[in-house]
Protein backbone atom coordinates (compact mmCIF):
# COMPACT_ATOMS: atom_id res chain seq x y z
CA UNK A 1 0.00 0.00 0.00
CA UNK A 2 2.96 2.30 -0.47
CA UNK A 3 3.99 1.76 3.15
CA UNK A 4 7.17 -0.27 2.89
CA UNK A 5 8.84 0.82 -0.28
CA UNK A 6 8.96 4.54 0.53
CA UNK A 7 9.79 4.41 4.24
CA UNK A 8 13.16 6.06 3.74
CA UNK A 9 11.54 9.11 2.13
CA UNK A 10 8.78 9.61 4.65
CA UNK A 11 8.82 12.95 6.41
CA UNK A 12 10.92 12.86 9.55
CA UNK A 13 9.30 15.91 11.10
CA UNK A 14 7.31 13.91 13.62
CA UNK A 15 9.68 11.39 15.18
CA UNK A 16 7.54 11.08 18.21
CA UNK A 17 9.24 10.35 21.49
CA UNK A 18 12.82 10.99 20.38
CA UNK A 19 14.47 13.82 22.25
CA UNK A 20 17.16 15.10 19.90
CA UNK A 21 18.77 16.99 22.74
CA UNK A 22 19.49 13.98 24.91
CA UNK A 23 23.10 12.85 25.16
CA UNK A 24 22.16 9.27 24.31
CA UNK A 25 20.48 10.24 21.04
CA UNK A 26 23.31 12.59 20.08
CA UNK A 27 25.92 9.88 20.52
CA UNK A 28 23.91 7.37 18.49
CA UNK A 29 23.64 9.91 15.68
CA UNK A 30 27.40 10.51 15.74
CA UNK A 31 28.21 6.80 15.79
CA UNK A 32 25.90 6.03 12.87
CA UNK A 33 27.89 8.45 10.67
CA UNK A 34 31.32 7.08 11.56
CA UNK A 35 32.93 4.16 9.70
CA UNK A 36 33.28 0.98 11.72
CA UNK A 37 37.08 1.10 11.29
CA UNK A 38 37.14 4.34 13.28
CA UNK A 39 36.73 2.35 16.49
CA UNK A 40 39.25 -0.42 15.93
CA UNK A 41 41.88 0.76 18.41
CA UNK A 42 41.91 -0.85 21.82
CA UNK A 43 39.33 0.52 24.22
CA UNK A 44 41.71 1.67 27.00
CA UNK A 45 43.59 3.87 24.52
CA UNK A 46 40.53 5.27 22.78
CA UNK A 47 37.55 4.99 25.11
CA UNK A 48 34.69 6.81 23.40
CA UNK A 49 32.48 6.56 26.47
CA UNK A 50 35.02 8.78 28.27
CA UNK A 51 35.36 11.14 25.33
CA UNK A 52 31.63 11.69 25.02
CA UNK A 53 30.63 11.24 28.68
CA UNK A 54 33.43 12.24 31.04
CA UNK A 55 30.93 12.26 33.88
CA UNK A 56 30.69 8.47 33.56
CA UNK A 57 34.15 8.29 35.19
CA UNK A 58 32.66 9.72 38.38
CA UNK A 59 30.88 6.42 39.11
CA UNK A 60 32.44 3.48 40.87
CA UNK A 61 34.40 2.60 37.72
CA UNK A 62 33.80 -1.11 38.24
CA UNK A 63 30.53 -2.13 36.61
CA UNK A 64 31.29 -1.63 32.93
CA UNK A 65 31.23 -3.88 29.89
CA UNK A 66 34.67 -4.97 28.74
CA UNK A 67 36.19 -7.34 26.23
CA UNK A 68 34.91 -10.80 27.08
CA UNK A 69 31.81 -9.57 28.95
CA UNK A 70 28.72 -11.74 28.67
CA UNK A 71 25.19 -10.35 28.39
CA UNK A 72 22.03 -12.39 28.93
CA UNK A 73 18.64 -11.36 27.56
CA UNK A 74 15.46 -13.06 28.80
CA UNK A 75 12.77 -12.78 26.14
CA UNK A 76 13.06 -12.32 22.38
CA UNK A 77 10.00 -10.18 21.72
CA UNK A 78 10.53 -6.67 20.31
CA UNK A 79 12.21 -5.30 23.46
CA UNK A 80 14.68 -8.18 23.77
CA UNK A 81 15.50 -8.24 20.06
CA UNK A 82 15.87 -4.46 19.79
CA UNK A 83 18.14 -4.40 22.85
CA UNK A 84 20.31 -7.21 21.50
CA UNK A 85 20.54 -5.63 18.04
CA UNK A 86 21.51 -2.18 19.31
CA UNK A 87 23.93 -3.37 22.00
CA UNK A 88 25.81 -5.64 19.60
CA UNK A 89 25.86 -2.94 16.93
CA UNK A 90 27.32 -0.38 19.36
CA UNK A 91 29.92 -2.71 20.85
CA UNK A 92 31.03 -3.81 17.37
CA UNK A 93 31.51 -0.18 16.35
CA UNK A 94 33.60 0.34 19.49
CA UNK A 95 35.69 -2.73 18.74
CA UNK A 96 34.43 -4.33 21.95
CA UNK A 97 34.14 -8.13 21.90
CA UNK A 98 31.18 -9.31 23.97
CA UNK A 99 28.95 -12.37 23.96
CA UNK A 100 25.16 -12.13 24.07
CA UNK A 101 22.65 -14.94 24.69
CA UNK A 102 18.87 -14.61 24.21
CA UNK A 103 16.66 -17.03 26.15
CA UNK A 104 13.16 -17.75 24.85
CA UNK A 105 11.38 -21.10 24.58
CA UNK A 106 8.95 -19.76 21.97
CA UNK A 107 9.35 -20.30 18.25
CA UNK A 108 7.71 -17.49 16.29
CA UNK A 109 7.64 -19.70 13.20
CA UNK A 110 5.02 -21.95 14.84
CA UNK A 111 1.35 -21.42 14.03
CA UNK A 112 -1.08 -20.52 16.83
CA UNK A 113 -0.61 -19.59 20.50
CA UNK A 114 2.84 -21.21 20.80
CA UNK A 115 4.36 -18.67 18.41
CA UNK A 116 2.10 -15.72 19.24
CA UNK A 117 2.90 -12.72 21.43
CA UNK A 118 -0.75 -11.76 22.03
CA UNK A 119 -0.89 -8.29 20.50
CA UNK A 120 -3.21 -6.39 18.19
CA UNK A 121 -0.38 -5.98 15.70
CA UNK A 122 -0.25 -2.28 14.79
CA UNK A 123 2.98 -0.39 14.12
CA UNK A 124 2.65 3.38 14.40
CA UNK A 125 3.77 5.73 11.67
CA UNK A 126 6.36 7.31 13.97
CA UNK A 127 7.96 3.91 14.64
CA UNK A 128 8.02 3.07 10.92
CA UNK A 129 9.98 6.29 10.39
CA UNK A 130 12.39 5.69 13.27
CA UNK A 131 13.12 2.12 12.18
CA UNK A 132 13.78 3.36 8.64
CA UNK A 133 16.25 5.89 10.07
CA UNK A 134 18.01 2.99 11.83
CA UNK A 135 18.28 1.16 8.51
CA UNK A 136 15.57 -1.32 9.54
CA UNK A 137 13.04 -1.51 6.70
CA UNK A 138 10.05 -3.77 7.20
CA UNK A 139 9.81 -6.22 4.29
CA UNK A 140 6.58 -6.67 2.36
CA UNK A 141 6.31 -10.20 3.77
CA UNK A 142 5.95 -8.74 7.30
CA UNK A 143 3.55 -5.85 6.63
CA UNK A 144 0.25 -7.58 5.95
CA UNK A 145 -1.69 -4.44 5.21
CA UNK A 146 -1.06 -0.71 5.04
CA UNK A 147 -3.73 1.19 6.94
CA UNK A 148 -4.49 4.50 5.23
CA UNK A 149 -7.64 5.56 7.09
CA UNK A 150 -9.80 5.07 10.16
CA UNK A 151 -13.53 4.56 10.39
CA UNK A 152 -14.73 6.03 13.67
CA UNK A 153 -17.96 4.41 14.88
CA UNK A 154 -19.98 5.98 17.68
CA UNK A 155 -23.52 5.63 18.99
CA UNK A 156 -24.47 8.84 17.17
CA UNK A 157 -22.83 8.21 13.81
CA UNK A 158 -19.75 7.08 11.90
CA UNK A 159 -17.11 9.06 10.02
CA UNK A 160 -14.01 8.24 7.97
CA UNK A 161 -10.65 9.81 8.90
CA UNK A 162 -8.09 9.76 6.10
CA UNK A 163 -4.36 9.99 6.79
CA UNK A 164 -3.71 13.57 7.91
CA UNK A 165 -1.11 15.42 5.82
CA UNK A 166 -0.94 12.32 3.56
CA UNK A 167 2.15 11.09 5.42
CA UNK A 168 0.74 9.23 8.42
CA UNK A 169 0.47 5.54 7.62
CA UNK A 170 0.52 2.55 9.89
CA UNK A 171 1.29 -1.12 9.36
CA UNK A 172 -0.83 -4.12 10.33
CA UNK A 173 1.21 -7.21 11.25
CA UNK A 174 1.01 -10.60 12.95
CA UNK A 175 3.39 -11.00 15.89
CA UNK A 176 3.51 -14.76 15.27
CA UNK A 177 3.18 -16.77 12.07
CA UNK A 178 -0.60 -16.70 12.19
CA UNK A 179 -3.80 -17.68 14.05
CA UNK A 180 -4.39 -21.27 15.13
CA UNK A 181 -6.89 -22.01 12.34
CA UNK A 182 -4.62 -20.96 9.47
CA UNK A 183 -3.61 -23.66 6.99
CA UNK A 184 0.18 -24.04 6.74
CA UNK A 185 0.01 -24.03 2.93
CA UNK A 186 -1.79 -20.66 3.03
CA UNK A 187 0.93 -18.86 5.00
CA UNK A 188 2.12 -15.89 2.96
CA UNK A 189 3.44 -13.67 5.74
CA UNK A 190 6.46 -13.54 8.02
CA UNK A 191 6.19 -13.06 11.78
CA UNK A 192 7.19 -9.55 12.90
CA UNK A 193 8.81 -10.87 16.09
CA UNK A 194 10.68 -13.50 14.09
CA UNK A 195 11.95 -10.76 11.77
CA UNK A 196 13.31 -8.73 14.72
CA UNK A 197 14.76 -11.87 16.28
CA UNK A 198 16.60 -12.51 13.02
CA UNK A 199 18.13 -9.00 13.13
CA UNK A 200 19.62 -9.76 16.56
CA UNK A 201 20.94 -13.16 15.49
CA UNK A 202 22.50 -11.62 12.38
CA UNK A 203 24.38 -9.22 14.67
CA UNK A 204 25.85 -12.18 16.56
CA UNK A 205 23.32 -12.99 19.27
CA UNK A 206 23.03 -16.65 20.31
CA UNK A 207 19.39 -17.76 20.54
CA UNK A 208 18.77 -20.34 23.28
CA UNK A 209 15.33 -21.97 23.02
CA UNK A 210 14.94 -22.73 26.71
CA UNK A 211 13.00 -21.34 29.66
CA UNK A 212 14.79 -19.62 32.53
CA UNK A 213 13.62 -21.23 35.78
CA UNK A 214 15.84 -19.74 38.48
CA UNK A 215 17.91 -16.59 38.90
CA UNK A 216 20.32 -15.82 41.73
CA UNK A 217 23.55 -14.00 42.45
CA UNK A 218 27.02 -15.53 42.17
CA UNK A 219 30.02 -13.36 43.15
CA UNK A 220 28.06 -10.19 42.44
CA UNK A 221 26.83 -11.32 39.03
CA UNK A 222 23.40 -12.65 38.02
CA UNK A 223 23.33 -16.39 37.37
CA UNK A 224 20.52 -18.05 35.44
CA UNK A 225 19.53 -21.70 35.29
CA UNK A 226 17.26 -23.02 32.57
CA UNK A 227 14.71 -25.81 32.62
CA UNK A 228 17.16 -28.07 30.78
CA UNK A 229 19.87 -27.48 33.38
CA UNK A 230 22.03 -24.89 31.63
CA UNK A 231 23.76 -22.51 34.09
CA UNK A 232 25.50 -19.28 33.13
CA UNK A 233 26.79 -16.14 34.88
CA UNK A 234 26.42 -12.75 33.19
CA UNK A 235 27.92 -9.29 33.51
CA UNK A 236 24.55 -7.82 32.52
CA UNK A 237 21.07 -9.33 32.46
CA UNK A 238 18.35 -7.63 30.41
CA UNK A 239 14.80 -8.73 31.27
CA UNK A 240 12.42 -8.37 28.31
CA UNK A 241 9.46 -10.56 29.28
CA UNK A 242 5.85 -9.41 29.19
CA UNK A 243 3.41 -8.96 32.04
CA UNK A 244 1.79 -12.26 31.03
CA UNK A 245 5.01 -14.16 31.74
CA UNK A 246 5.49 -15.99 35.07
CA UNK A 247 9.21 -15.18 34.83
CA UNK A 248 8.65 -11.77 36.44
CA UNK A 249 8.13 -13.50 39.78
CA UNK A 250 11.73 -14.70 39.68
CA UNK A 251 12.98 -11.16 40.25
CA UNK A 252 11.02 -10.25 43.38
CA UNK A 253 13.63 -11.80 45.68
CA UNK A 254 16.58 -11.03 43.44
CA UNK A 255 15.85 -7.27 43.37
CA UNK A 256 13.53 -6.38 46.30
CA UNK A 257 13.19 -2.76 45.10
CA UNK A 258 11.68 -3.90 41.80
CA UNK A 259 7.89 -4.04 41.61
CA UNK A 260 6.26 -5.47 38.50
CA UNK A 261 3.92 -3.25 36.43
CA UNK A 262 0.21 -3.14 37.23
CA UNK A 263 -1.96 -4.56 34.48
CA UNK A 264 -5.51 -5.17 33.31
CA UNK A 265 -7.13 -7.86 31.16
CA UNK A 266 -7.95 -7.23 27.50
CA UNK A 267 -9.43 -9.32 24.68
CA UNK A 268 -8.07 -10.15 21.21
CA UNK A 269 -9.49 -12.50 18.57
CA UNK A 270 -8.92 -13.35 14.91
CA UNK A 271 -11.74 -13.87 12.38
CA UNK A 272 -10.74 -15.60 9.16
CA UNK A 273 -12.70 -13.78 6.43
CA UNK A 274 -10.54 -14.00 3.30
CA UNK A 275 -9.11 -11.10 1.26
CA UNK A 276 -12.25 -10.40 -0.80
CA UNK A 277 -14.53 -10.24 2.24
CA UNK A 278 -12.03 -8.08 4.11
CA UNK A 279 -11.88 -5.66 1.21
CA UNK A 280 -15.67 -5.49 0.98
CA UNK A 281 -16.42 -4.95 4.68
CA UNK A 282 -13.28 -3.29 6.06
CA UNK A 283 -11.11 -2.12 3.14
CA UNK A 284 -7.79 -0.56 4.12
CA UNK A 285 -9.34 1.14 7.14
CA UNK A 286 -8.94 0.33 10.80
CA UNK A 287 -12.40 0.48 12.36
CA UNK A 288 -12.44 2.17 15.77
CA UNK A 289 -15.38 2.07 18.18
CA UNK A 290 -16.20 4.58 20.91
CA UNK A 291 -19.31 2.96 22.35
CA UNK A 292 -21.04 3.65 25.64
CA UNK A 293 -20.30 0.23 27.11
CA UNK A 294 -19.17 -0.09 30.75
CA UNK A 295 -15.40 -0.44 31.25
CA UNK A 296 -14.67 -0.30 27.50
CA UNK A 297 -12.15 2.43 26.72
CA UNK A 298 -11.45 1.58 23.11
CA UNK A 299 -12.16 -1.15 20.57
CA UNK A 300 -10.89 -1.77 17.06
CA UNK A 301 -11.20 -4.13 14.11
CA UNK A 302 -7.96 -4.35 12.10
CA UNK A 303 -7.78 -5.95 8.62
CA UNK A 304 -4.60 -7.94 7.96
CA UNK A 305 -3.85 -10.67 5.43
CA UNK A 306 -6.92 -12.92 5.41
CA UNK A 307 -7.98 -12.06 8.96
CA UNK A 308 -9.76 -9.35 10.90
CA UNK A 309 -8.26 -8.79 14.34
CA UNK A 310 -10.66 -7.56 17.04
CA UNK A 311 -9.13 -5.78 20.06
CA UNK A 312 -10.97 -4.62 23.18
CA UNK A 313 -9.12 -2.42 25.66
CA UNK A 314 -10.42 -1.22 28.98
CA UNK A 315 -10.80 -2.28 32.58
CA UNK A 316 -10.77 -6.08 33.00
CA UNK A 317 -12.62 -7.09 29.83
CA UNK A 318 -14.91 -10.02 30.69
CA UNK A 319 -17.29 -12.27 28.71
CA UNK A 320 -20.48 -10.18 29.18
CA UNK A 321 -18.71 -7.09 27.81
CA UNK A 322 -17.26 -9.07 24.90
CA UNK A 323 -20.73 -10.39 24.09
CA UNK A 324 -22.27 -6.89 24.21
CA UNK A 325 -19.63 -5.54 21.88
CA UNK A 326 -19.82 -8.35 19.30
CA UNK A 327 -23.62 -8.08 19.23
CA UNK A 328 -23.60 -4.31 18.72
CA UNK A 329 -25.30 -3.33 15.41
CA UNK A 330 -22.32 -1.13 14.51
CA UNK A 331 -19.96 -4.08 14.91
CA UNK A 332 -22.24 -6.46 13.02
CA UNK A 333 -22.09 -4.15 9.98
CA UNK A 334 -18.35 -4.82 9.76
CA UNK A 335 -18.88 -8.57 9.27
CA UNK A 336 -20.81 -10.74 6.81
CA UNK A 337 -24.23 -11.89 8.12
CA UNK A 338 -23.05 -15.51 8.34
CA UNK A 339 -20.30 -14.69 10.89
CA UNK A 340 -21.74 -15.44 14.35
CA UNK A 341 -21.37 -12.76 17.06
CA UNK A 342 -19.17 -14.92 19.24
CA UNK A 343 -15.41 -15.31 19.70
CA UNK A 344 -13.71 -17.41 16.98
CA UNK A 345 -11.39 -20.36 17.78
CA UNK A 346 -8.32 -18.10 17.96
CA UNK A 347 -8.84 -15.72 20.86
CA UNK A 348 -7.03 -14.72 24.04
CA UNK A 349 -7.30 -12.41 27.04
CA UNK A 350 -3.79 -11.07 27.64
CA UNK A 351 -2.95 -8.52 30.28
CA UNK A 352 -1.47 -5.13 29.38
CA UNK A 353 0.29 -2.52 31.48
CA UNK A 354 -1.64 0.25 33.17
CA UNK A 355 1.19 1.47 35.43
CA UNK A 356 4.93 1.09 34.94
CA UNK A 357 7.30 -0.90 37.13
CA UNK A 358 8.93 0.55 40.23
CA UNK A 359 12.73 0.80 39.81
CA UNK A 360 13.16 -1.33 36.67
CA UNK A 361 16.92 -1.61 37.12
CA UNK A 362 19.66 -2.64 39.54
CA UNK A 363 23.35 -3.47 39.50
CA UNK A 364 23.90 -5.54 36.32
CA UNK A 365 20.13 -5.91 35.73
CA UNK A 366 17.74 -3.82 33.63
CA UNK A 367 14.04 -4.34 32.78
CA UNK A 368 12.92 -3.20 29.33
CA UNK A 369 9.66 -3.18 27.39
CA UNK A 370 6.54 -4.40 29.17
CA UNK A 371 8.49 -5.62 32.21
CA UNK A 372 9.61 -2.02 32.76
CA UNK A 373 7.57 0.83 31.32
CA UNK A 374 5.47 0.91 28.16
CA UNK A 375 2.90 3.24 26.63
CA UNK A 376 -0.69 3.15 27.80
CA UNK A 377 -2.95 1.20 25.40
CA UNK A 378 -0.97 2.22 22.27
CA UNK A 379 2.40 1.82 20.55
CA UNK A 380 3.80 -0.85 22.85
CA UNK A 381 6.28 -1.86 20.15
CA UNK A 382 7.43 1.75 19.88
CA UNK A 383 7.97 1.90 23.64
CA UNK A 384 9.94 -1.35 23.46
CA UNK A 385 12.18 0.24 20.82
CA UNK A 386 12.78 3.38 22.90
CA UNK A 387 13.46 1.69 26.22
CA UNK A 388 15.60 -1.06 24.66
CA UNK A 389 17.78 1.43 22.81
CA UNK A 390 18.15 3.66 25.89
CA UNK A 391 19.17 0.64 28.01
CA UNK A 392 21.69 -0.52 25.40
CA UNK A 393 23.24 2.94 25.10
CA UNK A 394 23.51 3.24 28.87
CA UNK A 395 25.17 -0.17 29.22
CA UNK A 396 27.70 0.48 26.47
CA UNK A 397 28.58 4.13 27.04
CA UNK A 398 27.98 4.71 30.77
CA UNK A 399 28.03 1.40 32.65
CA UNK A 400 25.81 -1.31 34.09
CA UNK A 401 25.51 -0.20 37.72
CA UNK A 402 22.24 0.80 39.32
CA UNK A 403 23.35 4.44 39.39
CA UNK A 404 24.26 4.34 35.68
CA UNK A 405 20.78 3.13 34.79
CA UNK A 406 19.19 5.60 37.20
CA UNK A 407 21.05 8.51 35.60
CA UNK A 408 20.73 7.59 31.93
CA UNK A 409 18.01 4.97 31.44
CA UNK A 410 15.41 5.92 34.03
CA UNK A 411 14.71 9.41 32.55
CA UNK A 412 13.43 7.75 29.36
CA UNK A 413 11.14 5.48 31.41
CA UNK A 414 10.00 8.39 33.54
CA UNK A 415 9.05 10.41 30.44
CA UNK A 416 6.87 7.54 29.19
CA UNK A 417 5.34 7.08 32.64
CA UNK A 418 4.47 10.76 32.92
CA UNK A 419 3.03 10.74 29.41
CA UNK A 420 0.80 7.81 30.42
CA UNK A 421 -0.67 9.91 33.22
CA UNK A 422 -1.74 12.45 30.61
CA UNK A 423 -3.12 9.56 28.54
CA UNK A 424 -5.25 8.41 31.46
CA UNK A 425 -6.75 11.90 31.72
CA UNK A 426 -7.46 11.96 27.97
CA UNK A 427 -9.19 8.56 28.07
CA UNK A 428 -11.20 9.65 31.12
CA UNK A 429 -12.43 12.63 29.09
CA UNK A 430 -13.17 10.33 26.15
CA UNK A 431 -15.34 8.18 28.44
CA UNK A 432 -17.36 11.25 29.34
CA UNK A 433 -17.86 12.02 25.64
CA UNK A 434 -19.14 8.50 25.08
CA UNK A 435 -21.79 9.06 27.76
CA UNK A 436 -22.94 12.42 26.34
CA UNK A 437 -24.52 11.98 22.88
CA UNK A 438 -24.69 15.71 22.16
CA UNK A 439 -20.96 16.20 22.80
CA UNK A 440 -20.12 13.09 20.78
CA UNK A 441 -22.31 14.33 17.95
CA UNK A 442 -20.33 17.57 17.91
CA UNK A 443 -17.06 15.63 17.61
CA UNK A 444 -18.41 13.55 14.72
CA UNK A 445 -19.62 16.73 13.00
CA UNK A 446 -16.25 18.40 13.43
CA UNK A 447 -14.38 15.45 11.91
CA UNK A 448 -16.86 15.17 9.03
CA UNK A 449 -16.47 18.88 8.26
CA UNK A 450 -12.67 18.62 8.25
CA UNK A 451 -12.75 15.56 5.99
CA UNK A 452 -15.17 17.21 3.53
CA UNK A 453 -13.20 20.46 3.32
CA UNK A 454 -9.50 19.65 2.86
CA UNK A 455 -8.62 23.35 3.09
CA UNK A 456 -9.57 23.38 6.76
CA UNK A 457 -6.93 22.60 9.36
CA UNK A 458 -7.66 19.00 10.46
CA UNK A 459 -7.53 19.75 14.21
CA UNK A 460 -9.86 17.01 15.46
CA UNK A 461 -8.82 14.55 12.75
CA UNK A 462 -5.17 14.77 13.77
CA UNK A 463 -5.97 14.48 17.49
CA UNK A 464 -8.07 11.36 16.96
CA UNK A 465 -5.61 9.83 14.47
CA UNK A 466 -2.73 10.15 16.90
CA UNK A 467 -4.89 8.97 19.81
CA UNK A 468 -5.87 5.80 17.93
CA UNK A 469 -2.50 5.02 16.32
CA UNK A 470 -0.06 6.03 19.05
CA UNK A 471 1.92 8.03 16.47
CA UNK A 472 2.28 10.94 18.91
CA UNK A 473 2.79 11.19 22.65
CA UNK A 474 -0.24 11.93 24.80
CA UNK A 475 1.51 15.16 25.74
CA UNK A 476 1.54 16.25 22.09
CA UNK A 477 -2.10 15.23 21.69
CA UNK A 478 -3.11 17.32 24.72
CA UNK A 479 -1.10 20.30 23.50
CA UNK A 480 -2.78 20.06 20.08
CA UNK A 481 -6.20 19.83 21.75
CA UNK A 482 -5.50 23.10 23.61
CA UNK A 483 -4.98 24.99 20.33
CA UNK A 484 -7.43 27.93 20.14
CA UNK A 485 -8.59 26.83 16.69
CA UNK A 486 -9.36 23.35 18.01
CA UNK A 487 -11.27 24.59 21.07
CA UNK A 488 -13.32 27.22 19.22
CA UNK A 489 -14.41 24.80 16.51
CA UNK A 490 -15.17 22.07 19.03
CA UNK A 491 -17.42 24.41 21.05
CA UNK A 492 -19.21 25.47 17.86
CA UNK A 493 -19.83 21.92 16.67
CA UNK A 494 -20.97 20.78 20.12
CA UNK A 495 -23.53 23.62 20.18
CA UNK A 496 -24.74 22.65 16.71
CA UNK A 497 -24.81 19.02 17.87
CA UNK A 498 -27.10 19.98 20.75
CA UNK A 499 -29.46 21.74 18.36
CA UNK A 500 -29.40 18.86 15.87
CA UNK A 501 -30.09 16.35 18.62
CA UNK A 502 -33.11 18.31 19.85
CA UNK A 503 -34.47 18.60 16.31
CA UNK A 504 -33.76 14.93 15.62
CA UNK A 505 -31.43 15.66 12.72
CA UNK A 506 -28.49 13.53 11.66
CA UNK A 507 -24.96 14.75 12.42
Amino acid sequence: MGLVGDQGTLSMRRRTGVNSGSWLTNVSAVLSRLPSTFFRSRRPENDLSRQFFPEAENGDGKLKLENGSRIGVIGSGPAGSFFSHFLLDMTQRLGLDVGLDIYDPRDFAVIGPTGCNMCGGIISESLVQMLAAEGINLPTTVVQRGIDSYMLHTDVGSVRIDTPLHEKRIAAIHRGTGPRDIDAKDIKWFSFDRFLQGLAVDKGACLVRDRVDTINWQDGRPRIKTRRGLEQDYDLLAVAVGVNSPSLKLFQEMIPQYQAPQSTKTFICEYKLGPETLEKYLGDSMHVFLLNLPRLEFAAIIPKGEYATVCLLGEDIEKPLIKSFLESPLVRKCFPPDVPPEPPPCHCSPRINTYGAVQPFGDRVVFIGDSGVTRLFKDGIGAAYRTAKAAAETAVFAGVSREDFRAHYWPKCRDIDFDNKIGKAIFALTRQWQKRPHDLRGIVRMVATEQDDKKRAPHMSMVLWDLFTGSATYREILWRALHPGFLSRLVWHVIVGHISLRRGKLP
